[in-house]
């Protein structure tokens, strides 16, 4: 049984010996059909038994029966089967036109989608999705960049950091404060206290000790609203660190004080979140030496979360926007950056996370 690339070969060598026959006379040609038909003749009169006729002969007699008129050469087979070759060859013409699904990306893009994959394992498809987005200006769906991105290997745990997103609405003028617990790698406990505002998803204000106290906490706060009429609400926890006379100097600065009722981390959700992002981003795969360590850490990570980092939460967007950054909701291809732009990227944290932007080509 011929196999498609036979049927190829043959149909190609069809192909060029019908090419050959374009250079030689048109007496020459008559001429030669006229003996054939005579001996096709004798083949009938003598009714000589028929082999089965291979795909390749069907598709070559389709074909010729185009140049001329075919019902009075026709022989080997009945006028309704020929056109039921025909029938079939456009069915598959069709078949192969119109395949279901859309189009593939460009390589080029495929190719940058598996190398986001590889230099960001912890990084998923709305991630990626997210990135090309907003800041090389693609729009390609998620489940399009999950079927380029790189296989994992059996039994590898996952490496994306994604999470589910609890709270979609967010209000203005509130502010969410709590406490994040390292440990070093000489197994001393320290504290991280973040402030994060709910509209924006920007870390207003962070620091790190291993001593916390109300007082301690009671600067930082002082220090993350100071001069700053934009926040109305504070959202924390019942930790006993905020004491009552925290709350009560807080409320002096104009701040209404809201605590989460017990044992609801869902209640103060979005910096509950972030700190979760912070773990799974950051500090699960960086182990802090020291305090100051840790902070060294959290001064080039946080910049990256607040102005390079997409946030599925804004939209997407991005909390504060870097100077060249352009709002890049729809943009003017969707699968291609142009020839004058190149994708640049910069290492966040020795390459644990990179940040892409588009950067003009070099001649």
């Amino acid at each position: 049984m011929l196999t498609a690339s036979g049927i190829l070969i043959r149909l190609i060598g069809e192909t060029l010996r019908w090419c050959r026959l374009t250079f030689r006379s048109t007496r020459s040609i008559k001429a030669e059909n006229l003996f054939l038909r005579r001996q096709l003749g004798l083949y009938v009169e003598r009714g000589v038994k028929r082999r089965r006729i291979d795909p390749v002969t069907r598709i070559s007699l389709a074909l010729l029966s185009r140049f001329f008129n075919w019902r009075e050469a026709l022989v080997v087979v009945r006028p309704e089967t020929m056109i039921r070759w025909h029938r079939a060859g456009w069915k598959l013409f069709w078949r192969l036109k119109s395949r279901p699904g859309r189009p593939p990306i460009p390589q080029q893009l495929q190719a940058l989608i598996r190398r986001m994959g590889h230099e960001n394992p912890s990084w998923g498809e709305e991630r990626i999705a997210n990135e090309l987005l907003l800041k090389l200006g693609i729009q390609v769906s998620p489940r399009t960049v999950r079927k380029y991105l790189p296989r994992r290997p059996p039994g590898r745990p996952r490496g994306d950091l994604r999470w589910s997103t609890f709270l979609r609405l967010h209000a203005r003028g509130i502010i969410a404060c709590d406490f994040l617990l390292v440990v070093t790698a000489t197994f001393r406990l320290l504290y991280v206290f973040v402030v994060i505002e709910h509209r924006s998803r920007r870390l207003v204000h962070y620091n790190v000790t291993a001593h916390p106290s109300s007082a301690w906490t009671l600067q930082q706060l002082r220090e993350a609203v100071w001069l700053d009429e934009r926040f109305e609400y504070l959202l924390h926890d019942r930790d006993s660190i905020f004491a009552k006379h925290l709350d009560d100097s807080v409320r002096k600065l104009g701040i209404t004080v809201l605590k989460s009722p017990p044992r609801c981390p869902k209640a103060n959700a979005i910096c509950e979140r972030v700190i979760g992002t912070i773990r799974r981003e950051c500090l699960d795969w960086l182990i802090p030496l020291s305090e100051s360590h840790l902070r060294s850490i959290l001064r080039m990570w946080i910049p990256h979360y607040n102005a390079g980092r997409p946030h599925m939460a804004l939209g997407p967007g991005i909390p504060d926007p870097p100077p060249t950054y352009r709002d890049q909701s729809q943009p003017n291809s969707r699968h291609r950056c142009g020839d004058l732009y190149a994708v640049g990227a910069k290492s966040i944290l020795g390459g644990l996370h990179h940040e892409y932007l588009l950067a003009p080509a070099c001649a």
